[in-house]
């Protein structure tokens, strides 16, 4: 196995520092929510003896600790690392919540993994987002591995569900997908439900009672080997076909019997280069026993068969000017280049980044160089900056346990990273670096907040700049036409964690309000106004008038301000003063309070009083003009559209056209694409798709996307904006 962790007294079981990239095995866990995962963390740490006297895991948690809006929610909402040690490998298990408003935190997991664990309740089988997670792996070709959960529900059929598994992730080649244990059952309850209470080892053929708590091994009795020899003859075949001995096929085809250990060198090797995806199963330990069903198993494929950091190729690095860097894979003494991919806030040490490290070695107190991630459009601060690093630890449930250094290949915590964010990349501040940037879904569903008090009102900044530091799949906008702060989150879920951890962690309090749409207006067709201000009230008086035209524009022209004057009926100084006016006015709105776009202005006309005119005066008739010319004219109140792209399964496709259409849309063409998806490409209001996110996850049971961007605004119809302007007049 190579190096071993470094081992520390009374730590049986529990992960340290590794000493060598060779001794780590990165490991994420994926599924839907309830499919068990956290359960099964549990049980894996609790057979790796990381456990406590009252057999609660230890070396479990979150960056700094279980975050109580998972206990409310009752389920994970955030990236949770947990590390335990088996047959000297450390293990770095990431815990990823199941949920799909919480995709960002998966995306952080797949990242720092070298392989994955595909969790599938055998209660509700696989959903349409984990097959698309899969295929995301597959694409980078990334190791992995089936569990089968939940074998205890009524009606759960292991055998079954390995097929409906063969068939949604086996694509290609369904003999790929196969079972390398079959479960053993009890005797049959009052209710006919057989518990499984063991393993068979198709390869070893050997039976694995846990039904006393202890794995416990045996040979099978003759009854059962005709079953035995049939799945395992099929599972041979199925490594064989992933051989990197060509010979192998012909030489079992012409009754040559292949020895135990090639098989499993030749297994390992097959799903270590993601060519192989064995299915196992497992379930968590009974009541006072110390190990859960197949977990000894698991452990075992992970750190036999799951590649280590050396087999992951490094993202892209470039310098900080762009230009490509070199670095060689897991090498412990190479430039450092680490990424931050979690941060949170722990309410006495501060922020705590969870940290990979791909090249060099990580100790505490030097100074590093940090590189922001590119997300100002999200609301994030460039940085590029130097900071010295603080104490390094390992999770240990809601402690952290000191760790002198940290190799390539590892991951650990770093504390009081003031700058640092979710994405930023960690390297010499001799030599900075930039890591290429990991995939992140768009936030699309808006959520509008205000302060709910003055004192609510001064920590509200600073506690939103911590939310989108932790979290890249938000967005924060202060939106200069609707004067509203506005994040934007994945789902209804999302918002709620941010509302709450606003609330709880940087004591801010907000209120929710309705989401403003950026409107806008224009003329409809040509008028005419006549601006007149004459005032007299003793000492100089206030005398400016002007007499404009104002015509339609094509879309996005903006504000064209003419000046055909002759005969200096407006003195030259005071036609600047005229466009200020008419400009500040259409900044305010001429109908319902909304920005005027798209019209001509032309000043045609007007008078001055050699003592009385002035800039004042004349800016206030330019506005007068525009509203009179307005208050004669027929006036479109614009709505934004957005070009909005579905990618949906086939099966949905009718149900996405029909509900844009209900929602005002003309849907632009649709193309086929890969895995039985389409793509639907439909221009719709901003104002029908405010919602937009829930609603397309409730319409495809999850297994849609969609991106928008702005196209344009245009007229409202007519019924929708008289509404508008009725609320308009109601709020003045």
């Amino acid at each position: 196995m190579g190096d071993k962790v470094r081992e520390h007294p009374g730590a049986a079981g529990r992960a340290r520092a590794a000493d060598h990239p060779a001794s780590v095995r990165n490991v994420v866990l994926v599924g839907h929510s309830g499919s068990g995962k956290t359960t099964l963390v549990e049980a894996l740490a609790l057979t790796a003896g990381a456990v406590n006297r009252a057999g609660r895991v230890e070396d479990g948690g979150t960056v700094s600790d279980y975050d109580d809006i998972e206990h409310r929610q009752q389920r994970s909402v955030q990236l949770s690392l947990v590390p335990v040690e088996w047959n000297g490998i450390k293990i770095n298990i990431l815990d990823t919540p199941g949920y799909a408003d919480f995709v960002g935190e998966l995306r952080a997991g797949l990242r720092a993994a070298d392989a994955a664990l595909f969790v599938v309740s055998a209660a509700d089988g696989v959903d349409g987002s984990t097959r698309m997670v899969w295929e995301e792996c597959a694409a980078v070709g990334m190791p992995r591995a089936i569990v089968i959960t939940h074998l205890e529900a009524a009606r759960a059929d292991f055998t079954e569900m390995t097929r409906v598994c063969a068939e949604a992730f086996g694509a290609d080649d369904p003999d790929a997908v196969l079972p390398l244990y079959l479960p053993l059952h009890g005797a049959q309850g009052p209710d006919g439900h057989a518990p499984v209470t063991g393993l068979v080892g198709l390869l070893t053929q050997k039976l694995f009672d846990y039904s006393t708590g202890e794995r416990k091994e045996s040979e099978p009795e003759p009854d059962q080997l005709p079953d035995i020899e049939e799945a395992r003859d099929r599972l041979i075949e199925g490594i064989i076909a992933e051989s990197e001995d060509e010979t192998l096929m012909d030489r079992y085809l012409g009754g040559e019997r292949i020895d135990l250990k090639t098989l499993i060198e030749d297994l390992e090797r097959a799903v270590a280069r993601g060519a192989f995806f064995p299915v196992l199963a497992a379930a968590p330990a009974a009541d006072g026993a110390r190990q859960g069903l197949g977990t000894v198993e698991l452990l075992e494929l992970v750190t036999g068969g799951f590649p280590t950091p050396f087999e992951h190729p490094t993202p892209g690095v470039t310098t900080i000017d762009g230009k490509p860097r070199e670095i060689k894979p897991c090498d412990t003494g190479g430039p450092l280049v680490a990424e931050v991919v979690k941060t949170a806030s722990d309410p006495y040490v501060g922020r705590v980044s969870l940290v990979r490290v791909f090249s060099g070695t990580l100790r505490p107190d030097e100074t590093v160089h940090v590189s922001g991630h590119g997300l100002a459009d999200r609301g994030h601060e460039d940085h590029d900056v130097d900071e010295k690093i603080g104490a390094l630890s390992t999770p240990f449930g809601k402690q952290q346990r000191p760790v002198t250094h940290v190799i390539a290949g590892d991951l650990a915590c770093v504390a009081k990273l003031g700058r640092a964010e979710t994405g930023d990349t960690l390297s010499g501040k001799d030599d900075p670096l930039l890591m290429e940037a990991w995939e992140m879904p768009d936030p699309l569903l808006p959520l509008a907040i205000e302060a709910h008090s003055k004192a609510d009102e001064d920590k509200l900044s600073q506690g939103l700049a911590r939310l989108v530091a932790e979290d890249p799949t938000m967005r924060l906008e202060q939106n200069p036409d609707t004067h509203q702060v506005v994040l934007w989150c994945l789902g209804e879920a999302h918002a709620d964690v941010a509302l709450e951890r606003l609330r709880s962690r940087y004591g801010v309090q907000v209120d929710v309000v309705p989401h403003k749409v950026s409107l806008r207006e224009t003329f409809a067709g040509r008028s005419a106004g006549r601006g007149r201000h004459v005032k007299q009230s003793g000492g100089h008086g206030q005398f400016a008038i002007c007499e404009i035209e104002v015509e339609p524009l094509p879309g996005g022209s903006g504000i064209e301000f003419v000046d055909k004057v002759v005969g200096g009926a407006v003195p030259r100084q005071f036609i600047p003063s005229v466009e200020k006016g008419i400009r500040a006015q259409a900044t305010r709105g001429v109908a319902a309070g909304y920005q005027l776009v798209d019209v001509r202005v032309t000043l045609l006309d007007g008078k001055a009083h050699s003592v009385d005119s002035s800039d004042a005066a004349f800016q206030t008739a330019g506005a007068l003009a525009l509203r009179e010319a307005a208050a004669d004219a027929k006036i479109h109140l614009l709505e934004p559209v957005a070009e909005v792209s579905v990618l949906v399964g086939d099966d949905y496709v009718g149900a996405v056209m029909s509900d844009l259409s209900g929602r005002r849309g003309r849907v632009l063409g649709t193309e086929q694409t890969s895995g039985g998806r389409t793509l639907v490409r439909a221009e719709v209001p901003e104002f029908e798709i405010g919602r937009y996110a829930v609603d397309l996850r409730s319409l495809s049971h999850g297994t849609a996307r969609f991106s928008r961007s702005y196209a344009r605004h245009e007229p409202m119809p007519p019924q929708i904006a008289e509404k508008i302007r009725e609320q308009a007049k109601e709020a003045s």
